[in-house]
């Protein structure tokens, strides 16, 4: 199999990420445009692809869905969000800090920001990565774009039930 095969050619989320909210729609469809741009994704031990990804919640926890491209189903994994909490939280506020900044002058607040949400950004990618080892295989970048997509998933929930429970 070549590298193009192992990749995400198709992301589809649950109905219990709909809000209602034009701009969270439009924030979830930029989330997984970036995603499906550029990523690298191998289920461990398959050799197939390219692959389809649904995302969804179950029993307070997000559900990965990896199909063959086909529909044949590859495998599935339950990510308990508790050891990303403090990050998405952390990832959200800074994130709020930044388009707050960009109102004002001067490049330099906004540089610290973003050098700060850099750093969240990675080191909730690498747990990403670390969460999903046993299952699937990706690459840093693609697990930034995934961990972006959970965010805009999570925090834009009108009821944020993921997060409080």
């Amino acid at each position: 199999m070549t590298a193009a095969g192992y990749r995400l050619c198709d992301v589809a989320l649950d109905c219990s990420f709909k809000t209602g909210d034009g701009r969270v729609e439009r924030e979830q469809a930029l989330a997984i445009i970036d995603l499906l741009e550029s990523n690298t994704f191998t289920p461990i031990g398959h050799e197939g692809g390219p692959y389809r990804l649904k995302i969804e919640t179950v029993g307070g926890r997000l559900a990965l869905h990896v199909t063959e491209d086909n529909g044949v189903h590859v495998v599935s994994h339950y990510l308990t969000l508790t050891p990303f909490r403090r990050l998405i939280k952390d990832y959200t506020r800074i994130c709020e800090s930044y388009y707050d900044a960009m109102c004002r002058p001067g490049p330099e607040r906004l540089e610290a920001i973003d050098m700060g949400r850099r750093g969240i950004h990675n080191e909730a990618a690498e747990l990403l990565r670390k969460r999903l080892s046993s299952k699937v295989s990706i690459d840093k970048e693609t697990a930034r774009r995934l961990f972006t997509l959970i965010c805009a998933l999570l925090t834009r929930n009108a009821e944020h039930r993921i997060l409080s429970s």
